[in-house]
């Protein structure tokens, strides 16, 4: 039988992978040859699914920084992967490396004298070791901001970036925002 707008099973298997059918608009049209993947090792998988996460602007973003600034950031970005590695990341507002999963979770910022990290939070995530630098009042984004040779506080940005990822995907901040989070 032949659903309108739905693959209709397995059709010719050839060289070039597998054909299915789609009705559309009352004929038969063949979609675009499947290629069936070759079974990935478990590094070869693991290395797939990382160059699905990682962009390589962010990597041309932090080249130029000076050699402090180039560390924070890869320390940073690792950080942002090891709290969840469905996390995404992507470059908005031309030149911003941005962390995504099912919403903003951050971005990070060089400038001259300190590095930025933004926490897309809705001022929801708790903060119970003051790290947050800036944006207290601020309805969408508080900032950590860095300097040359000052540390990453990782359980506490860890903490607060978990917070943040699972508010995305219990709908984002702005759904959660008035309920108890903690």
């Amino acid at each position: 039988m032949v659903m309108p707008g739905r693959p209709q099973g397995r059709g010719r298997t050839g060289a070039a992978g597998t054909e299915e059918a789609l009705l559309i608009g009352g004929r038969v049209d063949l979609l675009a040859p499947q290629r069936r993947k070759p079974a990935l090792s478990s590094t070869a998988a693991m290395e797939e699914a990382e160059s699905k996460t990682r962009d390589p602007r962010v990597d041309a973003y932090l080249r130029p920084l000076p050699p402090w600034q180039r560390k924070l950031g890869e320390e940073l970005r690792e950080l942002n992967h090891s709290v969840d590695p469905e996390i995404e990341e992507t470059i908005k507002r031309r030149v911003q490396p941005h962390f995504v999963l099912e919403g903003n979770v951050c971005a990070i910022l060089a400038a001259k004298d300190h590095m930025n990290l933004f926490l897309y939070d809705g001022a929801i995530a708790p903060d119970p070791e003051g790290i947050i630098t800036g944006g207290h009042q601020n309805k969408t984004a508080r900032t950590v901001a860095f300097r040359d040779g000052e540390e990453i506080n990782i359980p506490a940005l860890t903490a607060m970036l978990t917070q943040i990822v699972a508010n995305n995907r219990a709908g984002g901040w702005r759904s959660r925002k008035g309920q108890d989070v903690r």
